[in-house]
């Protein structure tokens, strides 16, 4: 869900389509319209203002439809002389805005279409990309890759292209995140700064959103499309004296579901309650990770449940004396994680880069490893099933909330995130990062006083056998992870770092 467009110069604005969002309790829909009071608006320099509340002329486009997408691609196939020809077209239409110290400082539009065609002769293949669509520049593209082919050693490795799949639906798609404006834009950091100046703190926050679609087609009949939307925000405000630090993120398909003024009110909650921070000794500690923070470890053991590795002794699930942990009890039986192209929250499109279907895949059940991820010559060589690579990541949780977990603690550390986290040992899949923006202690079931961060040390193997309490899972990294409490959390040493 981070994969937006990128800033370019503020171009094209669009003003109708949303009501704002500057203010507690406000929706948008697609068929309202905004009107913004002169006090609603954040600081813009260089006429960026006037330029959003003036302009009306729209962006460029670069989204075709299914039907437009197919023409296309089926006109790149009849290019090819290859023995096999895989073509892939991608666009996005998107916009953002950057603020720092209360005032905007950036925003733009930004659109764009690539076409990548990967040509194979046997076991030979060659990729070239483009951004230019008339006749000359297509045929080119094709001739280069095939080019780049002949040239290539053969890949023992090499898996023809799959022949025609039917793939499900999912709801990525939501036009009302489509018509998101500038204006909107404008209204997210504006609700921002505003709560940052009534508090006397300092607000750098980012804001973008873009609609996408993606399509392939191959010379044996494959053909796939899919269109989504996304938006993503985070917010880091910082107190005058630069003690206090608070930080949120947020991202979703649908722009209904994201409340900007209670996102930004988070983060300046976490400011101000997280001044003057006292140092207290590294330790073990029980530990309440907020749902950003658990992701910062979980999204890790996801991202590794790959059966080569473990199949090849590389892999925290490689079986001693050979073979994979497959069938075994590896963390609390609490634990269920699944992957589910097709939940309403975190909807992934419905097949993967290489074509193959995208499934509801169960990795871990009741602490049990249910599947390890597959490419298709790796199941091809142990005459299993090519199950696919998870598309998002669904840790099942509870009913608590987050200050039930919190009251729930004796004594223990409070986590709004983590960050700067780098693999320490892939066989026991140990990590170590730091903690940021808003570290607290608990005692007695209450939150006591701000401490400074830690430097971790820990594995999501051992924080997952080391559960006690899971909570309601949020969307966060778009994936729904529970916030959780772990006991003997391994704190190493302190960092002065707010």
């Amino acid at each position: 869900m981070s994969r937006r467009a990128g800033e370019s110069e503020s171009r094209g604005f669009e003003e109708s389509g949303n009501r704002g969002v500057g203010e507690p309790g406000k929706k948008i829909s697609d068929s309202s319209t905004l009107r913004l009071s002169d006090s609603s608006i954040p600081d813009f320099p260089y006429g960026i203002q006037s330029k959003i509340q003036n302009r009306k002329s729209k962006i460029d486009m670069s989204l075709l439809s299914q039907d437009d997408a197919r023409a296309l691609l089926e006109k790149v196939l009849r290019y090819s002389r290859a023995d096999a020809c895989e073509a892939r077209l991608s666009g996005s239409n998107g916009g953002n805005l950057r603020y720092a110290r209360n005032t905007v400082t950036t925003a733009g539009v930004q659109s764009t279409m690539t076409l990548v065609v990967q040509a194979s002769f046997g076991k030979k293949s060659g990729t070239a990309s483009i951004d230019e669509f008339d006749e000359a520049s297509l045929e080119k593209v094709v001739r280069r890759a095939e080019e780049l082919a002949r040239l290539a050693p053969e890949n023992p490795e090499f898996m023809p292209p799959l022949g025609p799949q039917k793939y499900a639906d999912t709801p990525t798609y939501v036009e009302a995140t489509a018509n998101i404006t500038p204006v909107y834009r404008a209204e997210v950091a504006g609700g921002s700064i505003t709560q940052a100046r009534t508090w006397n703190v300092s607000a750098a926050g980012f804001f973008q959103d873009d609609t996408r679609f993606a399509a392939m087609m191959n010379s044996n009949g494959l053909f796939a499309y899919n269109r989504s939307t996304g938006l993503d925000f985070s917010v880091t405000m910082r107190t005058p004296e630069g003690t206090g630090s608070g930080y949120v993120t947020r991202d979703y398909h649908d722009v209904a579901r994201f409340d900007a003024w209670a996102s930004s009110k988070t983060a300046l909650d976490k400011a101000v309650m997280s001044r003057n921070p006292r140092a207290i000794e590294p330790d073990k500690y029980t530990v309440v990770l907020e749902p950003a923070a658990a992701l910062g470890l979980v999204e890790h053991l996801l991202a590794n449940m790959d059966a080569r590795q473990a199949d090849e002794g590389r892999s925290f699930l490689s079986k001693a004396g050979g073979g994979t942990k497959r069938g075994q009890k590896i963390v609390d039986e609490r634990v269920t994680i699944y992957s589910d192209p097709a939940n309403s929250d975190v909807p992934a499109p419905g097949w993967h880069e290489d074509g193959r279907p995208a499934r509801r895949t169960v990795w871990i059940e009741n602490g049990v490893v249910k599947n390890l991820a597959y490419s298709r010559y790796w199941a091809a060589r142990k005459g299993v099933d090519a199950v696919p690579g998870p598309s998002n990541g669904i840790m099942k949780g509870g009913s608590a909330s987050l200050d039930d977990l919190i009251a729930g603690t004796r004594r223990g550390i409070l986590v709004t995130r983590f960050w700067y986290i780098r693999l320490v040992d892939l066989q026991t899949l140990l990590y170590t990062g730091l903690t940021r923006d808003g570290t607290f202690f608990i005692e007695d079931g209450q939150i006591r006083y701000p401490i400074k961060n830690f430097r971790f040390n820990e594995s999501p193997l051992l924080m997952l056998n080391n559960l006690e309490a899971l909570g309601q899972p949020m969307r966060t990294g778009g994936h729904l992870i529970p916030s959780m409490r772990i006991r003997d959390f391994t704190f190493t040493s302190l960092s002065d770092a707010v």
